[in-house]
């Protein structure tokens, strides 16, 4: 059995499952949603089974709540093969009045059209995505998040040397692939991506879509990475680079196919009240679920990173953007970025459930640490920290050392990076 690599949704699970009758973990696929939730489980119904599948559509029919008998809680495995056990497990809930019955695994979203009740107050949804840094061995986790929401002095050091984090981004943060050789790494991401733009495109709604369309606009938004490139500019861009035409509603129609598989994870902007007549712009800011994904349909190795810094930086980005939804969600909070009309920039806004808030850019070298904590000492000056209060401002970077800064800006390298709990 491989080794099971401890995760933070360990700990967003139990605790869900002492709050509501059942929880929905969601996810893109291969990213260890089943294991972990089987580490919970009492009993397992595993619908993908075809030597079962006959039998289960036989149940289905006649009596649901027999799929639902055994331990507690029980695992439905990739539950919106058969949505009919939504219904039939909120009832469950509602008749048993108990706690942590269920949980439920999906690797697409499903239309909300297709169930009669959404679940509320009883099946809580839960976000799971690939391993951060810290959950993969490769943080030190010397600072953690609640360091800097409690104001505390920080140090540490990454050993994560450049070569190391281009050789991280292109690996990713799936489990099977940790510890495994490059040329493996390289044919399980590329054998993952054939099969997204091949077969999960076309399975998410039943609806037929043209794989190298697909491949198309997946080389755009990797090669706009960690930027706010609007559905008519990807357009444009694949015009210009790829050299052949795709409608705008052809790429709005794939892109929501992509969010649906939970391939596309667009950063929503953060529109805090601010002191000035400043305009906050509204505009996502575009990522994968893990930036291993762009390096392939980039055609780039941890090599080819080296020798294009540009790229490099914006792949660090998405990276760290990866790393800190992990990170803020088992506190609880949501990360957005911010641009306003002054051409202020911010990488990640975290908001905490009780409306405080922090701020993070990013930025691979040390180079462009003194410009990113000018900015954010620029941020803090224009919103209304009344309305938000702020809990801190950092600069999270591809350096080696942690430190807390005279203007009181946090520097620490990802690569030091974490949350408690682990």
């Amino acid at each position: 059995m491989s080794k099971y690599w401890r995760r933070y949704a360990d700990i967003e699970l139990e605790r869900s499952l002492n709050a509501f009758g059942a929880v929905l973990i969601e996810g893109p696929k291969w990213c260890g949603k089943t294991t972990t939730a089987e580490q919970a489980s009492g009993s397992v119904l595993y619908l993908q089974d075809p030597d079962r599948r006959a039998e289960f559509s036989a149940i289905l029919k006649t009596k649901p709540s027999i799929l639902l008998e055994g331990d507690s809680p029980r695992l439905i495995d990739e539950w919106q093969l058969t949505t009919e056990l939504w219904d039939a497990i909120r009832f469950q809930i509602d008749q048993r009045r108990q706690k942590g019955l269920f949980i439920l695994t999906g690797s697409t979203s499903v239309d909300e059209s297709r169930i009669q009740h959404s679940g509320a107050g009883r099946i809580r949804r839960m976000r799971m995505g690939t391993l951060s840094l810290a959950e993969s061995g490769d943080s030190s986790c010397e600072v953690f998040l609640e360091d800097m929401l409690e104001q505390k002095d920080v140090s540490g050091h990454s050993d994560l040397t450049i070569e190391k984090l281009a050789r991280l981004i292109v690996r990713g943060g799936w489990p099977e692939s940790i510890g495994a050789e490059d040329d493996v790494v390289r044919e399980q991401i590329s054998g993952y991506c054939d099969t997204l733009v091949h077969s999960d495109i076309q399975t998410v709604d039943g609806r037929r879509r043209n794989p190298d369309t697909m491949v198309g606009i997946l080389r755009s938004i990797s090669r706009n990475i960690s930027t706010s490139i609007a559905d008519t500019k990807i357009v444009a861009d694949i015009l210009e680079k790829d050299n052949y035409s795709v409608h705008a509603n052809t790429v709005k129609d794939y892109l929501n196919a992509l969010r649906r598989l939970f391939v596309l994870e667009d950063l929503p902007a953060w529109s805090p009240k601010v002191r000035s007549r400043t305009t906050v712009r509204t505009s996502d800011t575009r990522h994968l679920c893990d930036p291993a994904l762009a390096c392939h349909f980039l055609g780039a190795s941890w090599r080819t990173l080296l020798e294009d810094f540009n790229t490099f930086g914006l792949l660090f980005e998405s990276l760290a953007i990866r790393d800190l939804r992990t990170y803020a969600s088992v506190l609880g909070g949501r990360i957005y970025h911010y641009r306003d009309s002054d051409n202020l920039e911010c990488d990640a806004v975290i908001v905490f459930p009780d409306g405080s808030w922090g701020a993070m850019e990013v930025k691979l070298g040390s180079g462009m640490v003194e410009e990113a904590a000018s900015n954010l000492i620029r941020l803090r000056g224009k919103v209304d920290t009344d309305r938000h209060a702020l809990k801190f401002l950092a600069v999270v970077t591809g350096t080696e050392f942690a430190y807390r800064r005279e203007d009181g800006v946090y520097v620490v390298p990802l690569g030091c990076l974490a949350a408690r709990g682990l």
